[in-house]
């Protein structure tokens, strides 16, 4: 029995201590940590873990941790990075791998020097059903050679009041930029970042345009007050056919003469299966040392982080940015 490590006691610490805890056959809640030890205590209580601490970088050196699964602030995704690889354990850590590229860099430098890998990073978009078929859909020739992808991607409302569109690019937006460079398998080249004028306080929504290397034009629609729920979408467009993501909805209520259907809050229920997934492909991952075909590496924590970095530029400027990235090593291959 494989026993893990829950490091963040928040909503996405909550749903992976609860995956581990009842989808995950063969590994068992060992630890939850999170810098507030009653909030620890609180959820190791309601999904029967071992123990509660309060400090990381101890709970993943310890002799009864075999695995590490990080949801802690995106601040402390880098530095728990490198403590589990100093300490040859591997780690499932929620996007972003950091919003510095430079970070990233160091991650991979250190992944690079023990000679293995050993983070899983959360995009866990890869392994969505939507996606999974969209790119297959690609791969087997049914669209011919693909030349647009439309994105959006709609909260309810930012998660707080100080919320930027710099932190739309940095924040929401790398689910988009990971997914489309998985589905479509090419990298960007440049990018493009709009931003049109609301009539109130709240931050405006964020168009960006990128180009890939290979060729085609990516739009992703940032929306972080929409206002009417969470709502994610996409439509691959190609020279033979079209594949568009379904809102995914279970029922639809007919009534006065209308009909209405429903959408998520957030995107805990859009995607539990997929997080389901991810989690079972990072167990294997962990029993195996082979590291899943479709999921995020660091590099693709790296490769996310450039555009980001890139696409602020861009808005900020209100001119397109080329993305640069350095030679993929060998290593990530």
């Amino acid at each position: 029995m494989l026993r893990i490590a829950v490091i963040g006691a928040g909503l996405m610490g909550a749903d992976h201590a609860k995956i581990v805890t009842e989808e995950m056959p063969g590994a068992t809640l060992q630890v939850v940590c999170d810098m507030d030890v009653g909030r620890a205590r609180k959820m190791a209580e309601a999904h029967g873990a071992v123990d509660a601490a309060s400090d990381p970088e101890a709970v993943i050196a310890r002799a009864d941790v075999d695995a590490v699964i990080v949801a802690s602030p995106d601040f402390t995704h880098a530095p728990l990075s490198l403590a589990c690889i100093r300490a040859g354990k591997k780690v499932l850590c929620e996007k972003p791998l950091s919003q510095s590229s430079k970070e990233c860099l160091e991650v991979m430098r250190a992944e690079q020097a023990a000679g293995q890998k050993f983070v899983q990073l959360g995009f866990m978009r890869r392994f969505d059903q939507s996606y999974v078929e969209m790119k297959a859909a690609l791969a087997d020739g049914t669209l011919g050679r693909a030349l647009i992808m439309h994105n959006f991607h709609r909260n309810v409302e930012t998660p707080a009041s100080d919320f930027t569109g710099a932190m739309a690019i940095t924040n929401s937006a790398p689910h988009e930029f990971d997914i489309v460079r998985h589905v479509l398998g090419t990298a960007y080249a440049s990018i493009s970042a709009f931003q049109p004028k609301r009539t109130d306080a709240l931050v405006a929504p964020v168009m960006m345009v990128l180009e890939t290397t290979d060729g085609q034009l990516v739009n992703i629609e940032v929306n972080n007050n929409a206002a009417y729920g969470y709502d994610v979408r996409a439509e691959l467009v190609g020279e033979k056919a079209s594949i568009a993501m379904n809102q995914v909805a279970y029922t639809r209520l007919d009534r006065a003469r209308g009909q209405h259907v429903g959408y998520d809050a957030d995107w805990r229920g859009r995607y539990f299966d997929a997080y389901r997934r991810q989690n079972r492909a990072f167990l294997r991952f962990v029993e195996t040392g082979n590291f899943p075909d479709i999921a995020s590496s660091a590099w693709d924590g790296y490769a996310a982080a450039i555009v980001a970095e890139a696409g602020v530029i861009a808005l900020s400027e209100g001119c397109k940015q080329p993305v640069s990235m350095i030679q993929k090593p060998e290593f990530y291959a």
